[in-house]
């Protein structure tokens, strides 16, 4: 194989990415790892916007999402990946080696692992976009320090916005989860913690209509619809967090690869293999049902030691 083309090129850098580049650098790969990007020009995934993660195994007394990409990151370092900080603008997976493009500059490998990612999912609303970092936010960790002792709403019922309603409770004067159904998707012990939590109310069968005000440049109130009856009323807040879901990252590969229903990138089953042998998915950009740091932790692996068998399969 020429020198001038990676074994091995990885795209994201969340826990995935990073495991898989851990896995090809121990194998003596010398992964290059084009990072991405997410809000703000920070790569490694969304655990960098999470605070505190207390489920990854071998953490007893929990550690922060950026702490624990960290930690990933200078692991696969240490085993000799290269990092390129950019975000991808395109993918040529018609021949070998396959070419990938990031900041117009070209590079080709024999095998590709995509490990993308998810971002978040928004209300969709023309108000929304407007207000967007000016009331309006998909992520507490990030702006919730600029709502200190203020009234905000998080919009949602899953384990995420029960997370993003506990950090606000923190730092605000009170969070309303706003849920259009009569009860929450969360699992039971984030249930717990935010129904008990004296900072925390919530309003059930009501969906966000509108975000107010455009006007004068900031939230100072959202328009509510009752999901049963239809009526709508105005209901005052500081900031509106939208913790609904998430969308794969998948947009640089349509066409090319196949997916599922939800956009997610489609897989053989039991394996991250791709309909393009040499290409392969790992992390939330494939898993749109478990959605974990270790799971995805998992895959890269996998995705990693398909890698090593297909090059070593394919060699010369």
């Amino acid at each position: 194989m020429s020198d001038s083309i990676e074994k091995v090129l990885i795209i994201g850098s969340g826990p995935a990415g990073l495991t898989a580049a851990i896995y090809a650098g121990r194998a003596n790969l010398s992964p290059l790892c084009i990072e991405g990007l997410i809000a703000g020009g920070i790569p490694g995934g969304q655990l960098m916007i999470t605070t505190e993660v207390e489920n990854y195994p071998g953490f007893p007394e929990g550690i922060t999402g950026p702490e624990l990409m960290k930690r990933f990151r200078d692991q696969a370092e240490r085993f000799g990946t290269k990092f390129v900080t950019a975000d991808v603008d395109k993918v040529d997976f018609s021949e070998r080696p396959y070419r990938v493009w990031a900041d117009d500059k070209e590079y080709k490998a024999h095998t590709v692992l995509i490990s993308t990612g998810a971002s978040a999912r928004w209300l969709g609303l023309e108000s929304e976009k407007k207000l967007t970092n000016k009331g309006v936010s998909a992520c507490a960790t990030c702006d919730g320090y600029f709502f200190r002792n203020q009234d905000v709403c998080v919009v949602g019922g899953g384990d995420t916005a029960m997370e993003e309603a506990l950090y606000l409770a923190g730092l605000c004067k009170s969070v309303t989860v706003i849920h259009r159904r009569d009860e929450l998707r969360a699992s039971k012990i984030m249930q717990e913690r935010a129904l008990k939590h004296e900072k925390i109310k919530f309003i059930w069968n009501a969906e966000v209509v509108e975000v107010l005000d455009v006007d004068a440049g900031t939230v100072n109130a959202v328009r509510l619809k009752d999901t049963q009856t239809g009526e709508e009323r105005v209901y005052p807040t500081e900031g509106l967090f939208i913790a609904i879901g998430h969308i794969p990252n998948t947009q640089l590969f349509e066409g090319l690869l196949d997916f599922d229903d939800l956009k997610y990138l489609k897989t053989k089953p039991g394996t991250v293999e791709t309909k393009i042998p040499g290409v392969f998915a790992c992390g939330d950009v494939q898993d749109h049902v478990w959605r974990q740091a270790v799971t995805a932790a998992g895959t890269g692996c996998m995705a990693a030691m398909a890698a090593e068998r297909y090059i070593a399969e394919n060699e010369g």
